[in-house]
């Protein structure tokens, strides 16, 4: 049967205890508390991810993040540990992705070949490419250069949302050269950001900062979720040749 919920001020007394002797059964009782993160965390992955990936895997991970986050977290830092095991169990879940390769090797290959065709025409043409200019360079219909844009929105899980909330997982970190990592990931980030259009902008904004979902960012913009989807898929492109210069990509 499951234990009550504690409280917050039990909560603090049990990282309290924990920080001063360690105990298995205090950490057990911590990650118990916890664990709903990585059910909602799994939840909001697996949106993006195709059917065939088991969400039962991306939990398991999860909880061994979870587990790890609550090992290194300190409470005298003043941070709050649901933002910091947050990216540690968001972590754990890409990386278990990242061994599997769910990714086809002709996905790939789409993938390179669409990347490269966005970044030659916008960087001919100074500005953000149409459909139509996308279409023609792939020589593919409209609707085809849609459906690949669709691939590689599901495919797009790990780039730009470890930056968004890689933050305080580094200002956490009292190294030097951390803290110089975390300031010079943030201006790039924002000097990227500022290259997007402003529809792009948007919705970077509410499916990362705001974690809605592209169906209600579509509803808040007035747009098919279809678009939306393209709009994130080509906003993932050209951050992506910003940040490729910061390790960890």
């Amino acid at each position: 049967m499951q234990q009550e919920k504690e409280s917050a001020e039990e909560i603090n007394e049990l990282w309290s205890l924990y920080g001063e002797n360690r105990s298995m059964e205090i950490r057990n009782r911590l990650v118990e508390h916890y664990l709903p993160l990585v059910n909602i965390i799994a939840g909001r992955l697996a949106m993006s991810l195709p059917s065939h990936v088991d969400r039962d895997d991306l939990i398991i991970s999860g909880y061994f993040g979870l587990m790890d986050a609550v090992d290194r977290y300190d409470i005298k830092r003043g941070n709050k540990f649901e933002t910091y095991a947050g990216i540690r169990i968001s972590g754990a879940m890409k990386d278990e992705l990242r061994s599997r390769d769910w990714i086809s090797v002709s996905l790939r290959q789409k993938i390179r070949r669409y990347e490269s065709a966005v970044v030659e025409l916008e960087g001919r043409l100074g500005r953000s490419a149409t459909d139509e200019e996308l279409a023609e360079r792939l020589e593919m219909s409209i609707e085809q250069v849609h459906h690949l844009e669709r691939q590689i929105n599901a495919a797009t899980v790990i780039p730009l949302g470890e930056y968004m909330k890689s933050e305080a997982a580094i200002a956490v970190d009292t190294d030097p050269h951390r803290s110089a990592e975390y300031i010079e990931t943030r201006e790039t980030l924002a000097k990227a950001l500022d290259e997007l259009t402003e529809k792009e902008k948007l919705v970077v904004s509410l499916y990362y900062y705001d974690e809605l979902t592209m169906k209600e960012i579509s509803l808040i913009m007035h747009l098919s979720e279809a678009r939306i989807c393209q709009l994130h898929t080509k906003a993932m492109f050209k951050l992506r040749g910003f940040l490729a210069n910061i390790d960890g990509i």
